[in-house]
C-alpha cells in the first residue's frame, strides 16, 4: 500500500538485475533474466522439448539413432551460421596479407567513437574488402530468408555479432565501438525485413498497449508521486516535455543503438525535470515514477514492437551493463507496472479506480477536482486582470506624454512664427533708415542693414567681400534667415 510520504515507486536495485545473479540488468521481457542467461534457458528448453518429442514416438527411434539426429541437427545449424558468416560452408583460410590486414585494423582503431561515416569509409577501401564481403553476405542471406521465424533471425544476428567480435583484434572498449559500428550498418538494411515480424504479434500488443496507457489519461503526477511544479507554472511550459519528444522520437530510428540513444535521452531529460521540479535531489524512485509519468502522456507509437526489436537485435553489451542497460530495464519496467497498475499502486480504493477507468471520477475527487480547477482558473483570471490594468495604465501614460510632445511643438512652431515676424519687421525698418540716411539723392537700391543689426541676425559681412547688393537680392537674404 502506498503511502503519502513516499516518494515514487519502490523498486530496489536487485530487482533490476538478472534473477541468474550473473550481475547483469534483467528484464520484464525475459523473465528477470539478461540476454545472455535468457538465450541460454531458450536452448535448454528447446532441447528437452526435442528429447521429450523423440520420446513419445513410443520407442521408434533408439537413442543411438536420437543423439545422431540431434547431432546432424546442431551441425547443420553450425554450417548454417558458418555459411551466413564467412560466404561458404566452412571458415575460408586465410588469403589476406598480412600487412593488408594490419593496415586495415590500424585504420580501424583510429577511427574516433560515434564516427560512422569514417568506419564506412575505412570499411569500402581495399584492405577491408575481406570485411565487406562477409557483410554483404550475411545481409544478402537474410534478405533472402526473411520469411525465417523472428526468433531464428534473432539467433542468427547474434551469432553473426560474436563472431565479428572475434575478427577485430582490440582491447575491448574499441571492440565494442567497433560492433555498434557493425551493429548500425547491418540493422539499417535489415530492418524492413525483421522489426514486427509476421511470425510475432508485436502489432496486435502494440494496439493493447496504446489502448491500455489511453485508458489511463486520468493518472496524475500526484498519484505516482512524480515533483511536480504547480498548474499555474505548467500552463505555460511542461518540464517533462523534452523527454515526452525523446521517447517518441524512437519509433523513428532504424539501429537499435539509435533507439537506445532516445531512451538515454528521455531518462537524462527525466532527471533534469526532476532536479528543477524537486528541493531534494532525485533518487531511483522518483526516476521511475517519472518515467512512468513520461509514457503515460507519450503514448509512444509502436512502443513494444521497438523494445522488442531492440532485444532481439542489440548488442547485448548494451542491455546487460552500462548507461544504456540500466534506462532500457528502468523502461520495461515503466512498461510492466502500466500493463499491471491497479488501485493499490495508486494509493485508491478498488471503487475509485474502476470509476477512474469507466471515465467518471468519484463523487468526492469530481467535487475536489472541480473546486481546484474553479481556483486555478480563479487565479489565471485575476492574473490576467493585473496584467490588462498595467497594459491599459501604459496606454494611458503614452497617451499622455504624446500629447504633451504635440503641445511642446505647437508651442515651438507657434514661437519661431512670432519670431520670423518681428525680425521682418526690424530688418525692413533699419534698412528703410539706412537708405534715407546714406544719400539726399536718388537711391542705387543698393543698402545695407546697420552693422549691429547684421551682427545681432548673423548677417555681418564686409564690403570688401561682397558687392552691393540689390532689393531683390536683399529680400532673398531676409527669407532665408526666416
Amino acid at each position: 500500500m502506498w503511502t503519502d510520504k513516499q516518494r515514487g515507486i519502490r523498486v530496489s536495485q536487485a530487482e533490476l538485475l538478472c534473477t541468474n545473479s550473473c550481475g547483469y540488468y534483467g528484464n520484464p521481457a525475459w523473465q528477470g533474466c539478461c540476454s545472455k542467461c535468457w538465450r541460454e534457458r531458450n536452448r535448454q528448453e528447446e532441447t528437452k522439448s526435442q528429447e521429450t518429442s523423440q520420446s513419445s514416438d513410443g520407442g521408434s527411434l533408439s537413442f543411438y539413432k536420437f543423439e545422431e539426429k540431434k547431432s546432424i541437427e546442431k551441425g547443420s545449424r553450425v554450417n548454417t551460421v558458418r555459411r551466413l558468416f564467412w560466404g561458404g560452408p566452412s571458415p575460408p583460410k586465410p588469403k589476406e596479407s598480412t600487412e593488408s590486414h594490419s593496415n586495415s585494423m590500424k585504420a580501424f582503431q583510429g577511427l574516433e567513437p560515434g564516427d560512422f561515416t569514417g568506419f564506412l569509409k575505412i570499411l569500402r577501401s581495399p584492405p577491408s574488402q575481406r570485411l565487406q564481403s562477409r557483410c554483404t553476405a550475411f545481409l544478402n542471406t537474410i534478405e533472402a530468408y526473411h520469411d525465417l521465424p523472428v526468433q531464428k533471425q534473432s539467433d542468427l544476428v547474434q551469432d553473426f555479432y560474436q563472431n565479428m567480435a572475434a575478427y577485430f583484434s582490440f582491447p575491448e572498449s574499441q571492440v565494442l565501438q567497433m560492433m555498434e559500428h557493425i551493429e548500425k550498418l547491418m540493422m539499417t538494411r535489415l530492418h524492413k525485413w525483421v522489426f514486427c515480424h509476421d511470425s510475432v504479434d508485436d502489432e496486435q500488443k502494440d494496439l493493447a498497449l496504446q489502448r491500455r496507457i489511453r485508458s489511463l489519461n486520468w493518472v496524475t503526477p500526484q498519484m505516482l508521486s512524480v515533483p511536480f511544479p504547480d498548474e499555474i507554472t505548467l500552463i505555460t511550459k511542461d518540464p517533462y516535455l523534452p523527454a515526452i519528444t525523446a521517447i517518441i522520437e524512437m519509433d523513428a530510428k532504424r539501429a537499435p543503438q539509435d533507439k537506445l540513444a532516445c531512451v538515454i535521452k528521455c531518462s537524462q531529460h527525466v532527471f533534469e525535470a526532476l532536479s528543477t521540479s524537486n528541493s531534494e535531489p532525485a533518487n531511483a524512485d522518483d526516476f521511475l515514477s517519472g518515467l512512468i509519468y513520461v509514457v503515460l502522456k507519450a503514448n509512444p507509437p509502436r512502443l513494444h514492437s521497438n523494445m522488442q526489436y531492440v532485444i532481439r537485435f542489440g548488442l547485448p553489451h548494451s542491455l546487460m551493463a552500462g548507461e544504456s542497460g540500466y534506462y532500457f530495464t528502468n523502461l520495461s519496467c515503466a512498461v510492466a507496472f502500466i500493463e499491471k497498475l491497479d488501485g493499490s499502486a495508486l494509493n485508491l480504493s478498488q471503487e475509485e479506480f474502476d470509476d477512474y477507468m469507466s471515465s467518471r471520477a468519484p463523487s468526492g475527487q469530481r467535487a475536489a477536482e472541480r473546486q481546484r480547477g474553479a481556483q486555478s482558473t480563479q487565479h489565471i483570471l485575476d492574473e490576467l486582470k493585473v496584467r490588462q490594468q498595467q497594459l491599459d495604465q501604459g496606454a494611458n501614460d503614452f497617451q499622455a506624454e504624446l500629447q504633451q510632445w504635440v503641445r511642446e511643438v505647437h508651442t515651438k512652431v507657434d514661437e519661431a512664427q512670432l519670431r520670423s515676424g518681428f525680425i521682418q519687421k526690424d530688418l525692413r525698418a533699419h534698412c528703410g533708415l539706412a537708405q534715407s540716411a546714406s544719400s539726399p539723392g536718388p537711391v542705387s537700391g543698393a543698402t545695407h542693414p546697420p552693422e549691429d543689426l547684421r551682427a545681432h541676425y548673423g548677417l555681418a559681412q564686409s564690403s570688401s567681400s561682397r558687392g552691393p547688393v540689390s532689393g531683390g537680392q536683399q529680400e532673398e537674404g531676409v527669407a532665408k534667415l526666416i
